[in-house]
């Protein structure tokens, strides 16, 4: 993560941490929430670790398909401490709370949709399963203001999937976007791992790395398993590093490429369907009027 973007989540925390005469003052139930979105392998759920260790807070990790309904969910988090962070990983996938406006059917579960053991829109189990407007009050209602102290962190790979009520201020106040790997954060985990500074690197090095890291698309953890793997051999780590920077780079640039040829192509031949083609059985008619003009005149 950028080093400024790590200094905003830090400052954030700590105001909340500290805030307890504001929430006091306006009425506000002291609670805070955080969606972490990003493609796999960017390190939401270290950086879950990473807020309680900073905020010395209980971790509580919830499972919602082990959870069979509303009332379950409300006693969860009855039973959860002050000064803790409550997790729902992965939430796209852990029940199905897919985006309403997507969907062009209008059904009798709109807007509760139900999920977990059942179908999404009722099933056997239907009728005994956590519904959106129950995990809406789980994070904003009157549940959430039973309590203080609280963080509520979701993670998804697919922040697109999530139904817009989800991710509302006051629910998901903070919105984090886990990145491919930079540079600035390129040079922390090279410090991290290897006890790297900048200045004990080839400029020549630095410059490759630097040009190629964003091309690359590579992921903390896919940097950070090329580190572990030659951090007794620190050179060697860095140069297989690159090596495996430069392909990845070269790959997406190959598929970028073919990706463009394709819209290209259909491009073209959407164009071309639209469009009649010379000498075809269209231009007779436009000849025959021309010829038409011409005895006339």
């Amino acid at each position: 993560m950028h080093p400024q973007k790590k200094q905003e989540i830090m400052d954030d925390l700590e105001d909340f941490a500290n805030g307890q005469f504001f929430y006091q003052k306006t009425g506000r139930a002291w609670k805070r929430g955080y969606l972490l979105y990003g493609p796999p392998g960017t390190g939401k759920s270290s950086m879950i670790a990473a807020m309680a260790n900073y905020l010395s807070y209980d971790i509580y990790d919830l499972e919602l398909t082990e959870v069979h309904n509303n009332s379950e969910l409300r006693k969860l988090l009855m039973k959860t401490s002050s000064k803790s962070i409550i997790v729902i990983e992965d939430i796209d996938c852990s029940v199905n709370l897919t985006n309403r406006k997507k969907n062009n059917k209008r059904n009798y579960c709109d807007p509760e949709v139900r999920c977990g053991s059942g179908s999404a829109c009722g099933g056997e189990d239907g009728g005994n399963s956590i519904t959106l407007s129950g995990l809406l009050n789980f994070t904003d209602g009157l549940w959430s203001c039973c309590g203080s102290e609280r963080i509520f962190v979701f993670t998804t790979n697919h922040i697109e999937k999530l139904d817009p009520a989800l991710l509302r201020s006051g629910r998901m106040d903070m919105h984090i976007y886990m990145s491919y790997c930079s540079y600035p954060a390129l040079k922390i985990l090279l410090k991290n791992y290897l006890g790297y500074e900048e200045s004990d690197l080839d400029y020549h090095v630095l410059k490759e790395l630097s040009d190629v890291v964003d091309k690359a698309e590579m992921t903390p953890a896919d940097i950070s398993e090329v580190l572990i793997k030659n951090r007794n051999y620190k050179q060697k780590a860095v140069t297989e590093l690159l090596e495996a920077m430069k392909t990845r780079a070269d790959r997406n640039f190959k598929c970028g490429s073919l990706r463009d040829k394709i819209s290209d192509e259909e491009e073209q031949e959407k164009r071309a369907l639209e469009t009649p083609n010379e000498g075809s059985e269209f231009e007779e008619p436009c000849k025959e009027g021309e010829n038409k003009e011409k005895m006339k005149s």
